[in-house]
């Protein structure tokens, strides 16, 4: 990368999630192709295969040295051996996007060494740009935005799977349960944004649903970690995470001792 300064990728990255974005909606607009896959049959479609077809032929020009993690493209465990990866989730919340929603995203993330550097998560349909690079803080539509302060959870915003927030809502009424929100990072990256307090993620979210929210909600002064407390890393054998928490740096660890006598519950 230039200079090996990720700061130097954010505007090239900026303008080619937008035109990602554009063609995301573009394609919207179509009688698109959608089908299923996996064990799980979750949703495809022209979209996803669209972007991440645009998405992996114009990074490479940006971090010439990275191998290459989407989800829509078979792994190949060996050509992602390189200390650099990008990382990338061409619709995140596929399901929302079927159903004409607002809130599903694009997702890119540049990874060194099993941590996230550089990371841009877009919601064109809102037309929210999310960006980070690492020890820089993290920006929504170019405004510097932070995690909301404090370690009670009385009031609290929560998002997440049912079973989970009802968990919490449990040991704390009071807590605001909000609706569900499709796209993962995009859930995660309302952390960031102060919009909401706390998300949780079940087991079972992969690398590429991850990694630049991880950078997000970091550099915006929050954490993102297994339930024991433990950062996430990236491009491993095992691409797949277990169940997560992600608040403000006090708020989330009052949640880790909340839930660290429950873990098998909470997983």
């Amino acid at each position: 990368m230039p200079g090996n300064n990720p700061a130097d990728l954010l505007a090239p990255l900026e303008a080619l999630m937008r035109e990602a974005g554009e063609l995301a909606l573009a394609t919207a607009r179509t009688e698109f192709r959608r089908w299923t896959k996996g064990a799980d049959n979750s949703p495809v479609c022209e979209a996803d295969i669209a972007v991440n077809d645009l998405l992996r032929a114009r990074l490479p020009a940006l971090a010439p040295e990275a191998s290459w993690l989407s989800e829509e493209t078979a792994d190949e465990p060996g050509a992602r051996a390189m200390p650099t990866i990008w990382i990338v989730d061409p619709i995140d919340g596929t399901r929302g996007y079927l159903a004409g929603l607002a809130d599903w995203t694009i997702s890119v993330a540049l990874v060194e060494r099993d941590r996230p550097v550089l990371a841009a998560l877009y919601a064109p349909a809102s037309d929210e740009m999310f960006l980070a690079v690492r020890g820089r803080g993290t920006t929504l539509n170019n405004r510097r935005i932070n995690a909301n302060p404090g370690a009670t959870l009385s009031g609290a915003r929560l998002a997440g799977p049912k079973r989970k927030l009802d968990r919490v809502a449990k040991r704390q009424p009071d807590v605001v349960l909000e609706p569900k929100i499709h796209s993962l990072a995009l859930r995660i990256a309302r952390v960031a944004q102060g919009a909401l307090d706390v998300a949780f993620a079940g087991k079972g979210a992969h690398d590429w649903d991850l990694a630049a929210a991880d950078l997000l909600v970091h550099e915006a002064g929050g954490a993102m970690t297994d339930l024991a407390g433990r950062p996430l890393s990236y491009n491993r054998a095992d691409l797949e995470h277990g169940a997560l928490i992600a608040a403000g740096s006090d708020r989330h660890a009052a949640l880790v001792d909340l839930v660290r006598d429950q873990i098998a519950e909470f997983a």
